[in-house]
């Protein structure tokens, strides 16, 4: 699981809004009315921490339409205080941040709450109307946040796209140049090396058949060797210069963009460990391995959050995929071939892999030596 990030003002805002009036109207509550207060401090706990509580799933919901109910009971209950400030923060809170079956009973609670109150309050029915028409404000208002974050989703998705594009092209050009390095190189020294090679032996045997002095010979063995040397090395550069290894984080990064993007779910990246340059092999295999991964949680599980975990060890590299569906999902019958193939790419790479289901989710753990 992720560390608990420290809390921010926002969270501490959020939270005031929804427990101190309740709080502040101790002194002048009825002491019948002290349970009600307990019960609305309790549950404005996961308030406070509202961006971290993601299991189980359905614990904030819950905990938020039971906040609406208990500070509208309490605002009933209690007319003369601000307990009004609670149940309404509660309920913008869940139309920000749910779907509609939580949306809707986050309104239902409230309009009820809103309801009662008017009635025991004998209000018209214009002031009835103006104290609904803040829900249906909230309502615009959670409406407008949520287009502005998948805006600014989608800027950010399309900036991490312009930006690989960018990389990729200038990634093609310098591959293009590497290669025409590497093609000179092996066209032109190592050929060039290669055949001083062949004439230093024959020389070599020339001068045995002539019965040269040992001086002569080891010269000519010495420049044989540096000849062989020298292919070797060029050879060596040749096979740098046309070997590319993909950015990892990067990638994977944009893999998970992507996929919160298309599902509208959480997906979270976590590296540990000290970051090293990996071989192209293994680094083709994790992104294979997590594209697969996400295209079955999108199959299987859609909606669901996903946790990837990198964690490089000192001599290999682990990588947990996780998705978060809130339950046990059913041991599959069979494997697919996409699981299968992933299987088979460890397995070049000498690694370990499981696949199966865990608490509240698939999990994939695989290990290879790195």
């Amino acid at each position: 699981m992720n560390a608990l990030r420290r809390l921010e003002g926002i969270d501490w805002v959020r939270w005031g809004l929804v427990a101190m009036p309740s709080l502040f109207a101790i002194p002048t509550a009825p002491k019948w009315t002290w349970p009600v207060i307990a019960v609305v401090a309790v549950l404005s706990l996961p308030v406070l921490l509202f961006d971290q509580v993601s299991r189980p799933p359905w614990l904030l919901p819950a905990a938020l339409i039971l906040l609406i109910a208990a500070t509208g009971s309490l605002w009933v209950l209690h007319p003369n205080g601000f307990t009004s400030v609670s149940m309404f923060a509660a309920t913008f809170s869940t139309l920000r941040s749910f779907g509609r079956i939580t949306s809707a009973l986050a309104l239902l609670a409230a309009a009820a709450t809103i309801m009662v109150w008017s009635i025991r309050e004998q209000l018209t029915w214009v002031n009835a109307v103006a104290l609904l028409s803040v829900l249906i404000v909230m309502i615009l208002l959670a409406a407008n946040r949520r287009s502005r974050v998948e805006r600014l989703e989608q800027t950010q998705l399309a900036l991490a796209r312009a930006r690989t594009a960018s990389e990729e092209h200038a990634r093609a050009a310098a591959l293009a140049e590497r290669a025409r390095i590497a093609r000179e190189l092996h066209d032109v020294l190592a050929h060039s090396l290669a055949g001083l090679a062949l004439n230093l032996q024959g020389a070599r045997l020339m001068l045995v058949r002539d019965g040269a002095s040992g001086e002569a010979l080891a010269q000519i063995e010495r420049a044989q060797k540096l000849a062989s040397d020298g292919l070797s090395e060029a050879r060596t550069a040749v096979a740098a210069l046309r070997e590319d290894v993909v950015p990892l984080e990067r990638t994977l990064s944009d893999l998970l963009a992507a996929y919160r993007l298309d599902s509208g779910a959480r997906a979270d990246l976590v590296i540990e460990g000290e970051q090293r340059e990996l071989d192209a092999s293994v680094v083709t295999m994790v992104v294979r391995a997590v594209q697969e991964a996400l295209s079955n949680t999108r199959k299987h599980a859609a909606g669901a959050a996903v946790d990837v975990k990198l964690l490089f060890g000192a001599e290999e590299i682990t990588v947990t995929i996780a998705d978060r569906q809130g339950r046990r999902p059913p041991k599959a019958p069979a494997e697919g071939y996409g699981l299968r193939g992933m299987g088979e790419r460890v397995a070049l790479l000498d690694g370990t892999l499981e696949s199966g289901p865990g608490e509240d989710g698939w999990l994939i753990h695989l290990t290879v030596p790195a």
